[in-house]
C-alpha cells in the first residue's frame, strides 16, 4: 500500500485533518497538561506534574508524527524527510538534557527567558514557512490566495511571536548580568512604543485584505523591534512580572500557530500557558501593588534618590557576627528566615538549611517566610529551598506567616531588602508604596545579611531596618555567614 493511502487513513483522508483517534490522543495530552499545571501548583507535586507534562508533550509529538509525517509527490513515506525530523528531534533532545543537568538553580531565571525566546522564534519560523508555502499547509486556495482567517492568525502569531523572542532576549541578558538590571531609558520612549504597537495593530488589520509580503515582514520586523523597545526600560524589582508576562506570550503565540497548523495540541498546550501566565503576571503585580501597564511602562525605581551613593544619609547601625547571630538563635523559640535574590546569587540555600537543621535539633521552631516576588522570577526562592531539601512545610506565603513576625523571637533575613522594607507602607514617596511586604520589623530581634551598607535593593531604596535598635547587620557574603554561623552553633555546644 502507497504511503499516501496509509496517511489518508490515519488523517481522515482530508488533508490535515485528523481522525477521532488522533483528537482522543492530543485530547488526552491536553488533560495531562492540565494536570501538570494542577501539580506544579505546589512543591510537593511538582515532580508529579512535571511528569504528567513530559507524558502529554511524548503524546502529542508521536501523535503529529504519525498523522504529519512527510510524504513524496508519488504517495511514499519520505524517508530522507522522516530522518531530518528525527534527527532535529534528537539534537534538541540531548541539547535540553545538558542543559538541564548542567544548569545551576540560581540560573533558572535566565534558562526560562531563553526558553520563552526559542517557543517566540519558533512561532516566527512557521509563520514565516505558512506565509511562504500556505498550499502546503491547507491555509490557501488553489491560486495561492490565503484564507482570511488564517491571516489573521498568522498575523496574530508572527506578531506575539516575535515580541516574546525579542523581549526573552533583553529579559535573558539582564538576568545573566549581561545587560544592566537597571532601566535603561530612552528618550520619547512612550511615544515611540505607542507608535510602533499602532502600526503594528494596523498592519495586522490590514494583511486580512491585502497578503503582499511588505506588509508581512514590515509586522515580523516591527514586532521584533518592540519586544526590544518594552523590555529595555524594565528594571530588576519588575523581572518576575516579566517572565511571568513572555510566558504568557509565549503560550499564546503557540496557539495561534496551533489554529495555522490545525494542531489540536498547540492549541490546548498554547491557550493553557498563556492563560496560566497571563493569571500569575496579575499576581504578581498585586503583589507589588503595581498594575500591568506600569510595568510594561518600565523604570521601576530609576528615579530612586536613596540610591544615589553620594547623597545617601549616613545612619548608626548595630553591626553583628556569626557568633551573635547563633546564639540569639540559638536562645530563640521561633526564627523566621526571610530568603532573598542575595541568597540565590551566593548560592547559600544549602548553608541555610544545615543552619536550621542545628536550629531544630535545639528545639528552636523554623519556618520560612516567602514573598511571592523574591528573586528574579516566580518560585525563585521555592525551587532553592527544594533544591536544599528544606521541608515543604516549613515553607509558608507572605499572606499565612506575616502576622507571626510579631511573635516570632528572630527574624533572619538573607538578601532581601525591597520585600522587608517598611517604607512600603509609610512613605508616599517610596517607588514602592503600597507593595504589601513582610513585616519583619516586628519581631523581637532581625538579623538581616547583606552584603555591604552601601548597597540597595533593585528600587534603589535603602530600608529603615537596617537602622532599628532590634536589627544587627551581619555583613559579608551570604553563604559564608551561614557557614560560620552553623560552624558557631556546633562548636559552642548548643
Amino acid at each position: 500500500m502507497e504511503f499516501q493511502s496509509i496517511l489518508s487513513a490515519a488523517t481522515g483522508g482530508h488533508g490535515l485533518a485528523v481522525n477521532p483517534w488522533a483528537s482522543v490522543a492530543y485530547l488526552v495530552a491536553g488533560v495531562l497538561f492540565i494536570l501538570a499545571l494542577r501539580g506544579l501548583s505546589s512543591p510537593a507535586t511538582a515532580q508529579a506534574g512535571n511528569r504528567f507534562g513530559m507524558a502529554g508533550m511524548l503524546i502529542a509529538v508521536v501523535t503529529t508524527l504519525l498523522t504529519h509525517a512527510p510524504a513524496t509527490a508519488d504517495g511514499l513515506l519520505d524517508t530522507i524527510g522522516l530522518v531530518e525530523i528525527l534527527v532535529a528531534i534528537g539534537i534538541g533532545a540531548v541539547i535540553g538534557i545538558v542543559m538541564a543537568r548542567r544548569i545551576a538553580m540560581t540560573a533558572m531565571p535566565q534558562l526560562v527567558a531563553a526558553f520563552h525566546s526559542l517557543v517566540g522564534l519558533a512561532a516566527v519560523a512557521v509563520a514565516a514557512a505558512a506565509y511562504l508555502n500556505p498550499q502546503a499547509f491547507g491555509i490557501a486556495d488553489a491560486a495561492g490566495e490565503i484564507f482570511t482567517v488564517s491571516r489573521i492568525e498568522m498575523g496574530l502569531g508572527i506578531a506575539i511571536g516575535a515580541i516574546t523572542f525579542s523581549g526573552s532576549v533583553i529579559a535573558f541578558l539582564k538576568l545573566n548580568g549581561n545587560m544592566s538590571g537597571s532601566p535603561i531609558m530612552l528618550p520619547g520612549r512612550h511615544i515611540i512604543n505607542l507608535g510602533t504597537l499602532a502600526a503594528i495593530i494596523g498592519l495586522v488589520a490590514y494583511f486580512t485584505f491585502d497578503q503582499s509580503p511588505w506588509i508581512f515582514w514590515t509586522v515580523t520586523g516591527l514586532s521584533f523591534l518592540i519586544g526590544f523597545l518594552l523590555i529595555i526600560p524594565i528594571g530588576g524589582a519588575d523581572m518576575p512580572v516579566v517572565v511571568s508576562m513572555l510566558n504568557s506570550y509565549s503560550g499564546w503565540a503557540a496557539a495561534a500557530m496551533g489554529f495555522t497548523l490545525g494542531n489540536t495540541a498547540m492549541i490546548i498546550t498554547g491557550a493553557l500557558v498563556g492563560s496560566s501566565g497571563a493569571i500569575l503576571s496579575y499576581i504578581m503585580c498585586r503583589a507589588m501593588n503595581r498594575s500591568f501597564i506600569s510595568v510594561i511602562a518600565g523604570g521601576f525605581g530609576a528615579d530612586a534618590g536613596p540610591s544615589d551613593g553620594g547623597s545617601k544619609e549616613q545612619r548608626p547601625w548595630k553591626p553583628g557576627s556569626a557568633e551573635d547571630a547563633a546564639f540569639l538563635m540559638s536562645q530563640a523559640d521561633t526564627v523566621i528566615i526571610v530568603p532573598g535574590y542575595g541568597m540565590a546569587v551566593a548560592q547559600a540555600q544549602h548553608a541555610l538549611r544545615e543552619m536550621a537543621d542545628q536550629l531544630k535539633k535545639e528545639g528552636v521552631t523554623v519556618k520560612y517566610a516567602i514573598h511571592p516576588v523574591a528573586g528574579r522570577m516566580p518560585g525563585h526562592m521555592n525551587v532553592l529551598l527544594a533544591e536544599a531539601n528544606v521541608p515543604y512545610d516549613e515553607v509558608f506565603e507572605l499572606e499565612d506567616i506575616n502576622g507571626e513576625f510579631a511573635q516570632a523571637d528572630v527574624a533572619f533575613v538573607i538578601g532581601a531588602n525591597d520585600v522587608t522594607n517598611p517604607s512600603a507602607k509609610t512613605d508616599k514617596t517610596s517607588p514602592i508604596y503600597g507593595m504589601p511586604v513582610l513585616d519583619v520589623e516586628k519581631a523581637k530581634t532581625v538579623l538581616f545579611v547583606k552584603r555591604s551598607m552601601g548597597g540597595v535593593g533593585y528600587a534603589g531604596v535603602d530600608n529603615d531596618v537596617f537602622y532599628m535598635d532590634q536589627t544587627m547587620m551581619l555583613l559579608g557574603d551570604a553563604k559564608k555567614m551561614a557557614d560560620d554561623i552553623v560552624k558557631a552553633l556546633s562548636g559552642s555546644g548548643h
